[in-house]
């Protein structure tokens, strides 16, 4: 099927805290994107650097960019969710300041969407930015794409597929903006798992659109706040990860069918990540961080002891550590011969 283009219109918001370095190429790859119309929100959360200069800048080199200011730092949630109350066009699109677009990516989400208005959003795959200038991909779902690049999938499908992972590149998500504003903003309970909980309810109400084609650029950088939130170990990321997932059901429990089969796959997903960061936390010889890990996995999901992830973190602990690394170093010789 052939997209036709439409001059329908996408808001995109801009939260910026101490990426003013990063903001101008970000609101340039949006402006200069060709099809829908569109405007730019800044919205600087008190951040020490030149950000303000920069965005005043851009707000006088062109009318469709606004700016705003926080006087003190609110956090990115209060943010995220100030853009979504400011949005009225027909999409919106939460894009990291530190992040940007590529070419045609507002076109390809718009008209999906404006052909299909059982979508409720879009996402793509990205490219990864390193400091040091080298590019990897961001691989999005992989489902058997169609001639043009690109597949609708049954929201159900993508909530199963997804499972206590957040497998959507934010920067990609171009969102519908009357559904996002029926489904609300984003939970402050969920500092570093709020976007894998709004997909999640994204999908519980809508199909979901996937591209393909890159869409765009995430930089990985030391002061990306994710770095800084994995700083903090594995146990605080299961544990955000299991938090999101009873907001999720808490919200959307009576849109899903056979809810109760659904809750606990993902529950027990969440399990089976934790037991494999305990059984990683066992190899680096981390034995208070796996025990943790597993004690956590065991009170997510009971039957998580039936696995065979379990029973094989069981054994190594039966062996101790230092049989293991013996065991480990062994197995290594007789396979690289």
């Amino acid at each position: 099927m052939n997209l036709q283009s439409k001059m329908t219109s996408v808001d995109v918001i801009v939260p910026c805290y101490r990426y003013g370095h990063f903001l101008r190429e970000c609101v340039q790859s949006v402006l200069n994107q060709a099809g829908p119309d569109v405007r730019v929100l800044i919205i600087d959360d008190a951040s020490p650097d030149n950000t303000a200069e920069v965005a005043a800048d851009l707000v006088q080199s062109d009318s469709r960019v606004s700016f705003r200011r926080h006087r003190i730092n609110k956090g990115h949630i209060a943010t995220y969710n100030e853009g979504i109350d400011w949005a009225s066009a027909d999409y919106m699109l939460l894009l990291s300041a530190d992040d940007y677009l590529l070419p045609g990516a507002l076109r390809r989400a718009a008209d999906l969407m404006d052909a299909h208005p059982e979508v409720g959003f879009t996402f793509g795959k990205g490219f990864e930015l390193h400091e040091n200038g080298t590019i990897t991909d961001v691989t999005a779902i992989e489902p058997a794409f169609n001639q043009t690049g690109w597949r609708i999938i049954r929201g159900l499908e993508f909530i199963e597929f997804s499972g206590s992972k957040n497998i959507v590149c934010t920067p990609t998500a171009v969102v519908r903006t009357e559904l996002q504003k029926l489904l609300g903003g984003y939970r402050f309970e969920l500092p570093h798992a709020g976007d894998m909980e709004m997909w999640l309810r994204f999908a519980a109400h809508a199909s979901v659109g996937i591209f393909d084609s890159c869409q765009a650029v995430y930089r990985r950088h030391s002061s990306n706040m994710s770095l800084a939130y994995m700083a903090h170990g594995w146990l605080p990321d299961v544990q955000q990860r299991k938090a999101a997932l009873e907001c999720f059901f808490e919200m959307c429990a009576g849109t899903l069918p056979d809810t109760l089969r659904l809750r606990h796959k993902m529950f027990r997903s969440v399990a089976g990540v934790s037991i494999g960061f305990a059984s990683t936390a066992f190899n680096d010889g981390e034995m208070v961080l796996s025990e943790q890990l597993s004690d956590f996995a065991l009170g997510v999901c009971p039957d998580i002891r039936r696995s065979l992830p379990w029973i094989k973190l069981a054994c190594k602990r039966h062996l101790g550590f230092r049989a293991w690394q013996i065991l480990s170093a062994l197995y290594r010789r007789t396979d690289a011969r």
